[in-house]
């Protein structure tokens, strides 16, 4: 019959293994999770489990409490700070004259298993680095400090951009 249907023997062969429906690691995870008003997430469910010599991955905790869990939108709010700011570059990033416009970036690197900031400011003429400083903490005086290693007047570089936005608008 196998061989009239194009079936390996193996198929009719094969039986399937009767799984229980709730396991004891089960029925523990959501015990933990219901217990938890439902906050907790795969990671504390892991060591919730652990205390009671149980071992279980956290990719089958979240297979198993995901019908649980309802994602919801959780409004941010404005943070003092951020205040809305406007486009003058409009993505004109390509410049005509030198310290036309000059951009920031803040990042963070590793070094030597401490992460240490990093202020750039750049050149869009050139793509040159106009100033920078790296410090172990990111805070102001790492601002100040990649400011001050600008070599040239300042002032110059707002006037340009501020004389090339209004003869554009008008």
């Amino acid at each position: 019959m196998c061989k009239v249907l194009q079936l390996p023997r193996s198929t009719y062969y094969y039986e399937a293994k009767g799984r229980a429906s709730e396991d004891v690691r089960t029925s523990k995870v959501i015990e933990i999770f219901r217990s938890s008003r439902q906050n907790y997430g795969t990671r504390k469910i892991k060591v919730e489990l652990k205390k009671r010599a149980l071992i279980v991955s956290r990719r089958r905790i979240g297979r198993i409490i995901s019908p649980y869990t309802v994602p919801q939108f959780k409004p941010q709010k404005d943070k003092c700070n951020e205040s809305v700011i406007h486009n003058k570059l409009n993505r004109e990033f390509d410049q005509d004259e030198e310290r036309a416009v000059i951009v920031n970036d803040l990042t963070n690197v590793r070094v030597n298993q401490k992460w240490n900031y990093i202020c750039l400011f750049i050149d869009l003429f050139n793509r040159e680095i106009a100033g920078f400083s790296t410090e172990p903490n990111k805070d102001t005086y790492l601002v100040y400090r990649a400011f001050s290693s600008i070599h040239g007047n300042l002032e110059r570089i707002s006037s340009i951009r501020t004389e090339e936005m209004s003869s554009k608008t008008s």
